[in-house]
């Protein structure tokens, strides 16, 4: 995507956004803890206790990311997912390129059904939205977060939104003070031999 190759503008940044479900399981045993040649044994039963949703949103070119967890995913939470980013995150920014996929609360809409005509207007006005193409979500960056969140802190039960909130902002903070950006490395180019099938056809 060429918003991917565009020189760093602290003016109008490019923030990846994406979100992804997560269920909350209980140990009905505890588990017996790992020792040396022997690994973790837990039981294959456990309890549900329910999902809940994970929203994160990275800026690559700088290696910063935030999560938040929230019981839904609906245009409510998106929405205020996104003026946390603009008000909170980002205040000085006149602009913000935010590149997402094409779900239907991922709109302007939702901002005019959480918020005031006013706040709404306010907020879609420093908005430059991109939206990946359809079956092309994964040239979203903020999937690469997630795949690495996912194989960092959610390889086990985790029962509470509560600890999950916790254990994500443990590693938020732990990933930021590293500063791990992405060296994003797929042109328009490879695209365009890549996803040939998704470009229109003419015919003389």
């Amino acid at each position: 995507m060429e918003v991917y190759h565009e020189p760093y503008d602290v003016n109008c940044p490019v923030i990846c956004m994406d979100e992804k479900p997560f269920q909350l399981l209980n140990e009905v045993r505890q588990p017996i803890p790992m020792k040396p040649a022997k690994p973790l044994r837990e039981d294959s039963e456990y309890e549900r206790n329910g999902t809940c949703s994970i929203f994160i949103f990275t800026e690559p070119l700088v290696g910063w990311r935030h999560v938040e967890v929230r019981n839904q995913r609906t245009r409510m939470e998106w929405a205020e997912q996104v003026r946390a980013l603009l008000d909170v995150h980002y205040p000085q920014a006149p602009k913000i390129k935010l590149v997402m996929d094409n779900l239907n609360t991922h709109s302007v809409a939702s901002l005019y059904h959480a918020f005031d005509p006013e706040t709404a207007l306010r907020l879609a006005k420093r908005l430059e939205i991109h939206y990946t193409p359809k079956h092309g979500s994964w040239l979203n960056i903020a999937e690469i977060e997630l795949s690495v969140m996912t194989r960092q802190c959610l390889g086990r039960r985790i029962p509470s939104i509560t600890e999950l909130s916790d254990e994500l902002s443990a590693w938020e903070q732990s990933r930021n003070q590293i500063q791990k950006g992405v060296d994003w490395q797929f042109t328009t180019k490879d695209a365009r031999i890549k996803l040939k099938r998704l470009y229109p056809q003419f015919k003389d």
